[in-house]
């Protein structure tokens, strides 16, 4: 073979290693992406799960104490704005707003033993903690996803690729709202 047959050959390789490589980090930003976007997606399962249960809650609390229309009024207002979010930022905020008028609903049960004592309410509130706990769990999935696809997307080689394709975006957190994040800062202290 001549020289600039070797010569060729080299180059060629050089191209089809440095193409693999690049379209390795291609599919890995792929991967990280569609996996920020399951998650997402498992959080608006929960949260359109929680919205469909409001209104049976919302009933049920209606039934004995039906002077309370502003705190009914408040959960409505919060289960609409919830089923509205169409981003991260949006479904934070509608959030914040459902865990408070959601507050207010149970604690407008606390003043009624025998609504507490309902066996409706109460399987009801056992599935709303139950969907609460998994949205949780979906929001730290969804949180750890946007993180490994953010920390890639600004790291050396994958960042030179991601502004040349241009495809890749931040995602931004489904952050706990700050007044929720002090109250687990100042957590009592339990001891026996």
């Amino acid at each position: 073979m001549s020289t600039v047959g070797i010569i060729i050959l080299v180059i060629v390789g050089v191209v089809v290693l440095l193409g693999a490589f690049i379209a390795g980090i291609y599919n890995s930003l792929v991967k990280l992406d569609e996996r920020v976007n399951e998650a997402w997606s498992d959080i608006t399962v929960q949260l359109k799960y929680r919205a469909d249960l409001i209104p049976n809650v919302v009933e049920t609390v209606k039934g004995y104490a039906k002077h309370e229309k502003e705190t009914f009024q408040m959960v409505t207002e919060a289960r609409t704005a919830a089923m509205g979010a169409k981003t991260v930022k949006q479904a934070a905020e509608a959030e914040k707003e459902m865990q408070s008028a959601l507050g207010r609903i149970f604690a407008i049960a606390e003043a009624y033993p025998e609504l507490k004592a309902n066996e409706n309410f109460q399987t009801l509130q056992t599935q709303l903690q139950d969907v609460e706990d998994k949205i949780q769990a979906s929001r730290r999935f969804y949180n750890a996803g946007a993180k490994d696809l953010n920390t890639k997307i600004k790291t050396f080689p994958t960042n030179i690729i991601n502004n040349f394709i241009g495809h890749f975006k931040k995602r931004d957190y489904f952050e706990v709202d700050e007044a929720e994040k002090a109250k687990i800062k100042n957590a009592p202290e339990v001891k026996f």
